[in-house]
């Protein structure tokens, strides 16, 4: 099989970003960044990419879109919507996570992870050092954000983590973030990276 093959066939079967899933309609703006933000928290525990979009899902029906409303919520109203998802075992430590990590977008960054970019000044490495600010997100906490992102901050193209790397090699396709980002437009490399994630994942 072909690279243009191969590619056709693995963004066809897992080209959805985990955005996406979780249903945010990623545009440069305070409330889908802040959801963004949300979902690289649920992900960075040792828990299912399903049940994580799951669970981001819930909060977001139940209104929890911005870190105001997050941080004004009731610590056991969040819990439950993260029961509702499935989202046990990290449920209660995530809540706390998220009330505290709403306090500091809204101390640090006036509620707009926009003005975090601006500190970064075009830096990527200081976004993942800047991100890693907030509770519960560490280096892969981080990375899953900026993988997600890098369709609205030019700065942070191509990110593709090692994971995601490792998976193109495997399937024939450039093992370097620069090669990988030669196949799609810019505004693709989202649907790309998490395309090969996924593709690890199942194998």
């Amino acid at each position: 099989m072909n690279t243009e093959d191969t590619l056709a066939e693995l963004l066809r079967e897992h080209g959805r970003s985990y955005a996406e899933e979780a249903g945010i309609t990623l545009r440069d703006k305070p409330s889908p960044l802040y959801q963004l933000l949300v979902l690289a928290v649920l992900c960075s525990t040792r828990i299912k990419a399903d049940i994580a979009t799951d669970a981001a899902r819930e909060l977001f029906r139940s209104r929890l879109r911005t870190p105001r409303v997050m941080a004004d919520t009731d610590w056991q109203t969040i819990v439950d919507a993260l029961g509702r998802a499935h989202y046990r075992r990290y449920d209660e430590s995530t809540a706390t996570a998220l009330l505290e990590g709403a306090e500091v977008v809204l101390r640090r960054w006036r509620g707009d992870l926009r003005h975090l970019r601006e500190e970064a000044n075009g830096d990527p490495e200081a976004v993942r050092e800047l991100l890693q600010e907030v509770p519960r997100i560490g280096p892969v906490g981080a990375g899953i954000f900026c993988r997600e992102a890098q369709g609205l901050w030019p700065e942070l193209r191509p990110f593709f983590d090692d994971r995601a790397r490792e998976a193109a090699a495997s399937l024939g396709l450039p093992g370097t973030a620069e090669g990988l980002a030669r196949l799609v437009p810019p505004d693709q490399l989202p649907r790309l990276a998490s395309a090969l994630v996924r593709s690890a994942l199942k194998h």
